[in-house]
Formats: structure tokens, C-alpha cells, sequence
């Protein structure tokens, strides 16, 4: 028998690129909304029962962070509740976990970037909900993996940078928030580094993104860049820019828990190089 895994959010930025880095010789399934909805035990119970991985990566989440905050039902229901039934059915059929999480988790106030063993403060319902999550896990699989990542991008998701690349082309001027930092990661690389990490690591709690670490601000401008945009990017800062969520001001991480995995991934301006290649 092929190992087995099934990838939750299978049609999400994660769930692709989990799909195209896994080995051609493990069985992959991909999950999406349609074919189960993690928000109901019954459907993820008899899912999992059905298809017996060997791991299971959950990176199904409500990941509308302003969405989150005008409806916090959907978002626990979701990525605190959802998790707990992935968590327990996997734990039911014998299956490893990874569970996907976010810098989210704190609240931004360190000077310094955020390293595994800081303590979580979220300062959003998004947060909020992807730390119960966290606990969920934990609670349900005690031997699962916690992945925290940031800013995830591919080149045909609904992100930040497909976002820029439309607004450079439309417009003349765009304003980006230039007070708020964190680290840009390109999910073929997150997939790759979870395979990576899952292999030469004991389950456990880390922080996985590209290397290095910038603004929007500077994520627009190297965007402008290296796509040729005569647009120009202004800065501006994050009380001038209003949404319903609040991000957290820093929101940069590093790893101490994997510091090998982490040196294998690329810069953060090295992954856009490739994506908009």
C-alpha cells in the first residue's frame, strides 16, 4: 500500500502546492468544502474513516481575516471547530496530522521577530480562532505538527500580490501600508519546507515562512519592480488604511525549533521572482 495523504483545503494556495510537491509515490488526496465540509463531525468522521491516510494536513481555513471579524461564528465554527474534528478523526484512524497556522497568533507589540516558544496573544477574531485551532490539535493529536506561516501567495490565488499586480495595472498611484511587517512565503515553498520539516523533525510546534522580511509596503515596491509597473507605490500607514481586522504590527517570525528548515528556504524576494516568472 502507498502512503497515504490527504490534504485538507485541497483547492486552496497550501492545498495545491502540497499537491504538486508531494512524492509521485504517495497516494494524494485532496479535500475541498464540496466534497467534505469540516464544520460537520459526521462528514469528517466517515471521510477519513473512508479514505484511511497516513497523514492528514489540514490547511482548510476561513482565512477572510476582515471576514472573520464581522462574522466570528463562521470563524470558530470553522477553524477552531473544523480543526477539532480533523484532529480527532485523524487520531481515530491511527493518522499523523499537520495542522497550518498563522503569525496571527500574536499580537505584534515584540521588537524582535517571534519564535516558537513566544508566548500567543491574538489581537483579531482570525487569530483568536486559528490559536483555538492550535489547541484543538494538540488536544485531539498530541503528536501533530503546528505550522505557523505568513502572507501566503501563489500566482493564481486570490492574494496580496495578484492583488498588486491588477492595481499597478489599472492605476497611476496606489497607497500601501508601510508600518506593518512580516514575512512573505510563496506556497510552493511552504509545501515543500512542511515535507521537509515533517521528515528530519519530531511533531511539534514551529514557524515556517520564505526567508527574511519586509512591509506591504516594500512587498508592492519589489513587486513593481520585478514586474515592469509604471505605477507609482506611495506609503501610507495602517490607521489610515481602515479595515475591520487588526493586524498585527509585527508579524515577522523566525524559527529556533527548526533552524535547518528554515535556512533551506529561500529569501522572500527570491520566491516573487519566481512567482511572477
Amino acid at each position: 500500500m502507498p502512503f497515504r495523504i490527504l490534504i485538507t483545503g485541497g483547492s486552496g494556495q497550501v492545498g495545491r502546492a502540497l499537491q504538486s510537491a508531494a512524492p509521485s509515490t504517495w497516494d494524494v488526496v485532496a479535500s475541498e468544502s464540496a466534497v467534505v465540509d469540516i464544520r460537520h463531525w459526521n462528514q469528517v468522521r466517515d471521510y477519513l474513516a473512508a479514505t484511511r491516510p497516513n497523514l492528514v494536513i489540514h490547511a482548510a481555513a476561513m482565512t477572510d481575516v476582515d471576514g472573520c471579524e464581522t462574522d466570528q461564528i463562521a470563524a470558530f465554527q470553522t477553524n477552531a471547530n473544523g480543526t477539532r474534528y480533523v484532529a480527532r478523526a485523524a487520531a481515530r484512524v491511527g493518522a499523523g496530522l499537520v495542522y497550518v497556522s498563522t503569525n496571527f497568533v500574536f499580537d505584534g507589540e515584540k521588537d524582535e521577530p517571534y519564535h516558537e516558544f513566544d508566548a500567543p496573544a491574538p489581537i483579531s477574531v482570525y487569530g483568536l480562532s486559528k490559536l483555538a485551532g492550535e489547541h484543538e490539535a494538540l488536544q485531539a493529536h498530541p503528536d501533530c505538527y503546528i505550522v505557523r506561516t505568513a502572507m501566503i501567495y501563489d500566482d493564481v490565488g486570490r492574494n496580496f500580490v495578484n492583488t498588486m499586480k491588477r492595481l499597478m495595472s489599472e492605476r497611476d498611484t496606489i497607497s500601501v501600508v508601510d508600518d506593518q511587517f512580516g514575512n512573505p512565503t510563496y506556497a510552493p515553498d511552504l509545501a515543500a519546507g512542511i515535507l521537509r520539516l515533517i521528515r528530519t523533525h519530531p511533531p511539534g510546534t514551529y514557524h515556517l515562512t520564505n526567508r527574511d522580511s519586509t512591509s506591504w509596503f516594500g512587498w508592492a515596491s519589489e513587486i513593481r519592480k520585478l514586474g515592469g509597473y509604471d505605477c507609482d507605490v506611495q506609503p501610507t500607514t495602517a490607521a489610515e488604511y481602515q479595515r475591520a481586522a487588526s493586524p498585527p504590527t509585527n508579524g515577522v517570525m523566525t524559527s529556533i525549533a527548526a533552524r535547518d528548515v528554515q535556512d533551506f528556504m529561500p529569501v522572500w524576494q527570491d520566491a516573487l521572482r519566481r512567482c511572477l516568472a
